[in-house]
């Protein structure tokens, strides 16, 4: 199995991969609060899920979470992820790979996906371009246009230095993007020390987030869940989750 498949947007009766073992469970208090509590779980050959990293601190969007766009069926008439909206994509989603910039190296599975971020690679955001939106462009030259520039992956950000990306709205989650629901979603480094929010993606400390990147196996299949605590409890059951 590969790092990253190709799923329905439509939840099956269950949200969980058949052969996902390993997920990483954000938990908020509640969909207005931007920090989470973030433990990786993995399951054992008696078919039991058991916390084996954090819990750990971490920051999300700034207004919150609200539903995504992944593995999970929305709730009917939900609210959901808009292009600016600085709140985090809320469900159960595949993780992508790395993408790194940072100057040490990055502990992980050699299965899994990991690009060295140079200055050719953009992270088409901008919803007037919908045919790349959402979607990865590298460039056979450093970018030379406005556009092209302020689409561009940031390599002077240290905090951007360390990312993997998460599945929400992305070809491989949704077959297409729907313009304007939200894109560039990853994990990346936090800013000081967690005291400031994000524009939408999960931030935590660095070595937090290398510690968990360097137990992640490809072949176990590692899911992102994130959710507020009721949310996560209502739907556990019903959902498949760990």
């Amino acid at each position: 199995m590969t790092f990253c498949l190709l799923f329905l947007a439509s939840c099956r009766s269950t949200c969980m991969p058949e052969d996902s073992t390993q997920a990483i469970i954000g938990i908020t208090e509640g969909w207005n609060n931007s920090h989470v509590s973030l433990t990786l779980v993995e399951k054992n050959k008696a078919g039991q899920w058991k916390t084996v990293l954090g819990p750990y601190r971490g920051r999300l969007g700034y207004y919150g979470t609200v539903w995504g766009l992944g593995l999970h069926r929305n709730p009917l008439w939900a609210a959901e992820k808009k292009e600016g909206d600085e709140r985090s994509p809320a469900g159960v989603f595949e993780l992508g790979g790395l993408w790194v910039c940072n100057p040490e190296p990055v502990k992980h599975d050699p299965a899994i996906p990991y690009v060295k971020v140079g200055p050719n690679d953009l992270w088409i955001s901008d919803k007037r371009v919908p045919h790349l939106y959402n979607r990865h462009v590298r460039l056979p030259h450093p970018p030379k246009t406005p556009w092209q520039k302020h689409e561009q992956m940031n390599q002077r950000d240290y905090h951007h230095s360390i990312k993997m990306l998460v599945h929400h709205n992305t070809p491989q989650s949704v077959g297409k993007p729907k313009v304007g629901k939200g894109s560039s979603i990853f994990f990346h480094i936090w800013r000081r020390g967690g005291k400031y929010p994000t524009a939408g993606c999960t931030a935590m400390a660095e070595n937090d987030l290398r510690t968990i990147i360097a137990r992640l196996k490809a072949d176990r299949h590692p899911v992102y869940i994130l959710l507020p605590r009721n949310e996560y409890l209502r739907r556990r059951k019903s959902w498949g989750l760990p």
